[in-house]
């Protein structure tokens, strides 16, 4: 394993993950509670950020990562941003680092625009979630053989949300990118450089067999 160089600060990260709705009758009354629920992460699961060359670059995160994650204030949104329909401050998401992965429910009922977007998910109008972290100074190591990252600490989660449009950030990918490329430039010069030194000492052997 190789230690990758450290991310810029407030670089941020942004996982794609599918999700189920679910409704629950709420005692004594006419409502509903309308939730949404999912796996935000599975556990020393590969997933495929991007292609470059013909070779795809992979991360999977550890199942240890969120032990000292801080998940104090974490919201729940649409497109990363507007108005906050769910937060872990009063219940309405819930977060459990279970032993396969990070799971979430967020609770829409609450607000106007939670219950709008719970209609537009439960329509299949959209369809995926999105989370938004950044990954401590030295928290994750890169297996260049592989073309995988591993992430053993992420620093903080800051929110959830359905997205409309199922991207990575490029920020975050970007950066991921110029490492590979990094990486591919210091192995074609360490072959270089090796079959140099074989050539020279190929050459000395010769001149001492004359």
């Amino acid at each position: 394993m190789e230690t990758i160089p450290e991310r810029k600060k407030n670089n941020m990260c942004y996982r794609l993950f599918e999700f189920q709705v679910r409704e629950a009758q709420i005692e004594d009354s006419d409502s509903k509670e309308l939730w949404v629920e999912g796996y935000a992460v599975r556990f020393n699961s590969p997933t495929v950020l991007f292609e470059m060359g013909g070779i795809e670059y992979k991360e999977q995160i550890d199942s240890r990562a969120f032990e000292d994650c801080n998940m104090t204030d974490v919201i729940f949104n649409y497109n990363h941003g507007g108005k906050v329909m769910a937060r872990t401050r009063n219940n309405t998401l819930q977060l459990e680092v279970r032993e396969d992965g990070l799971f979430i429910r967020a609770r829409l009922d609450g607000t106007e625009e939670g219950r709008k977007l719970y209609d537009e998910i439960k329509g299949g109008y959209i369809d995926r979630m999105s989370f938004r972290f950044t990954i401590r100074a030295g928290g994750e190591t890169y297996d260049s053989e592989n073309h995988m990252w591993t992430v053993y600490k992420v620093k903080r989660l800051y929110d959830v949300s359905a997205v409309d449009i199922p991207a990575y950030d490029d920020t975050s990918i970007e950066a991921r990118k110029d490492s590979a490329v990094l990486e591919a430039k210091a192995q074609e010069q360490r072959q270089r450089e090796a079959a140099a030194d074989l050539k020279k000492r190929a050459l000395k052997l010769k001149l001492l067999l004359q």
